[in-house]
This record gives structure tokens, C-alpha cells and sequence, in this order.
């Protein structure tokens, strides 16, 4: 392929990386992977991606990956809902979108697509599922993961508006599926609800959408996506404790059957919280997930439907080849 025809994507080796550079090889493109040194890759074999080594926060090494490319793919993300070391989720997801969006224009990039977060829309108090009409400012964002992920939507906004950035943004829901090395704090709810070590729920609701209508979703963004417009990229409103049955279902478990108020976990996550800051592993239960469960996390993909022909599949299948994944791969063995 010429050079016209190449992409750059950051956070490949990713939950939402990886669907995204397998969703692009499949349609032609030839991509290019930055990633850092210590990042998973046997996941990505196969894929004949050409691997850049490097650092979103190292401006030199982002300006020799983009070289040459004719779109970028910025999926890369810190998501962690607790750090021991909170600035560190601050520091890659907005100065690492700076450079990459200085980088992108700098090298004459033609569009890029920008992986936001619904974690930057305003959620309705009534329930009913909220729309990009309503964007957060970064002092109402609840932890520091959000509050990074706002300010860095602002940030691309900014660029668009005031120099011309060529870039569109999409905001995935909860996306959940095959491929999740890490895994995403999602997905480690479904491995202890599918060990059965989630006796009891709290009257929250997730947004969940199936992680490869999501990578789709990616590049009908770079095909019909409009500069500087956001694009909800998501599945079914559905509620926690549907979810927990929908598992239990798949292994043969019974579903947890207490519901507790959304308070009662607050001293069990502060316990967790103080456990990691010695053990420095990422606890299980943070305080600001169980403050984000006081909502239902419900959205609309109305807009990406009629504007970039999206669809997504029914959330079950998300949840069955999630399970099926995570036991092919060991992280359901006791």
C-alpha cells in the first residue's frame, strides 16, 4: 500500500485498540501501531501490523509514528478509576492527546478519529438515556479518570474550533466482548460475576455495547463522520442486576439476589482503596465507581446511526463471546 493509505493507531494493543486495528486490516488499511515497550502484542499476531515503540507523553517519539500517515486513530487511553498516582491518568490522557493532535497537524494528518468516552456526557436524572447535546465540564466529572477524559475532549474541541484540526470524535459506551487482556474494569465485573464472586448488586444501569460494533463504529467515523462532531458509539440500556443474570446464566451460576443501596459499598471500596495504596494493585471497588453507580448510565446512538449508518448488535452476544473469551484464555480458572 502507498503511504496515502496509511493509519496510525495508538492503544492497539487495548481492548478498543485492538478491535479497532483488526476492523482496519480487514478493510485494507495498513496500520500502524504505537505502542510502548512492556505493551501485550501476542493478541495482535497475525494482523502483519507494522509495531512503533513509544510513548504518548514522549513528543519526539509520537512525531516519528505519525510520519507518513494519512489518517490517525487516537484510541489509546489511561482507564483506571484509581491510581496510586492520580496524575499519571492525567498525564497521558491529556497531554498524551496534545501531542498526538499537535503531532497529527504538524505531519499534514488528513482526519483524525478521537476515542473519547461517554464519561463526558451529562447523565439525565429522569433515567431516560442522554445524547451528545449535553457535554460535562471537567470540575463536574466524578474522579480523576473522568475529569482527564473531558479535558481532553475539550481540548480536541478546542483545536478544531480555533486551528483546524481535521478531527471527529466518538464516544463508546461500555463496550464488552472478545480480546479484553487487561481487562477493563467492565470486564473484571464479568469475570467475578461468572466466578460467582458478586453476591449482591446495587439498582445501577450500564450502557453496553459489543466492543467490535464499537471498532465499526471507528471507521464509519473516518468515512462519514462530520469535523468536530461527537458520536455516541453504543448498544442496549441495560441494568446491573440484568447483567449479573445474563452471566450466572452462561455458567451455570445462580445471580446474586440482594440488593443493597449504592451507599452500603462506599466503606467497602474505602477499605479496598487503602488496601492498594499499599499493595499498589488496582482495587476491585474504587470510591468513585461506586459514586458513578448512584446513576444509571444510560445513552443514545441515535445520532452516529443517522449520521455514520452505526449498528450495533444485541448486548447478549457481547456478554456470551466476553465469557467464552475469558474462559478460553484462562481468567475463569479458579
Amino acid at each position: 500500500m502507498s503511504n496515502k493509505e496509511k493509519i496510525l493507531v495508538t492503544g492497539a494493543s487495548g481492548f478498543v485498540g485492538s478491535a479497532v486495528a483488526r476492523k482496519l486490516v480487514e478493510a485494507g488499511f495498513s496500520v500502524r501501531a504505537l505502542v510502548r515497550g512492556t505493551s501485550p502484542r501476542a493478541h495482535l499476531a497475525g494482523l502483519g501490523l507494522d509495531f512503533f515503540e513509544g510513548d504518548l507523553r514522549d513528543r519526539k517519539s509520537v512525531e516519528r509514528a505519525i510520519a507518513g500517515m494519512r489518517y490517525a486513530f487516537h484510541v489509546a487511553a489511561d482507564y483506571r478509576l484509581w491510581a496510586r498516582d492520580p496524575s499519571e491518568i492525567f498525564a497521558s490522557n491529556v497531554e498524551g492527546t496534545r501531542n498526538l493532535m499537535e503531532e497529527a497537524m504538524r505531519a499534514g494528518v488528513e482526519r483524525v478519529i478521537y476515542t473519547s468516552s461517554v464519561a463526558t456526557i451529562a447523565l439525565r436524572t429522569d433515567g431516560m438515556a442522554a445524547d451528545e447535546t449535553s457535554p460535562l465540564r471537567e470540575d463536574q466529572g466524578i474522579g480523576v479518570y473522568k475529569r482527564s477524559k473531558i479535558a481532553a475532549e475539550r481540548l480536541v474541541e478546542a483545536m478544531v474550533a480555533e486551528r483546524g484540526l481535521a478531527a471527529v470524535i466518538v464516544n463508546p459506551s461500555t463496550p464488552i466482548g472478545p480480546g479484553d487482556v487487561r481487562p477493563t474494569p467492565t470486564g473484571r465485573i464479568i469475570i467475578e460475576a461468572a466466578k460467582g464472586r458478586i453476591p449482591a448488586f446495587i439498582d445501577t444501569g450500564l450502557n453496553l455495547v459489543h466492543v467490535d460494533d464499537v471498532a465499526s463504529g471507528h471507521l464509519a467515523a473516518l468515512r462519514h463522520g462530520k469535523i468536530g462532531e461527537r458520536y455516541i458509539l453504543g448498544g442496549q440500556d441495560v441494568l446491573f442486576s440484568q447483567m449479573l443474570r445474563d452471566i450466572a446464566g452462561l455458567v451455570g451460576r445462580r445471580p446474586a439476589r440482594v440488593r443493597l443501596p449504592w451507599r452500603a459499598l462506599i466503606p467497602v471500596a474505602f477499605v479496598a482503596e487503602a488496601v492498594a495504596n499499599v499493595t499498589g494493585r488496582e482495587p476491585f471497588a474504587t470510591l468513585d465507581g461506586v459514586y458513578m453507580a448512584k446513576y444509571r448510565m444510560f445513552f443514545a446512538s441515535t445520532k452516529a446511526e443517522q449520521e455514520l449508518g452505526y449498528r450495533s448488535r444485541r448486548y447478549t452476544e457481547g456478554i456470551d463471546d466476553a465469557v467464552r473469551w475469558f474462559r478460553d484464555a484462562g481468567y475463569l480458572s479458579t
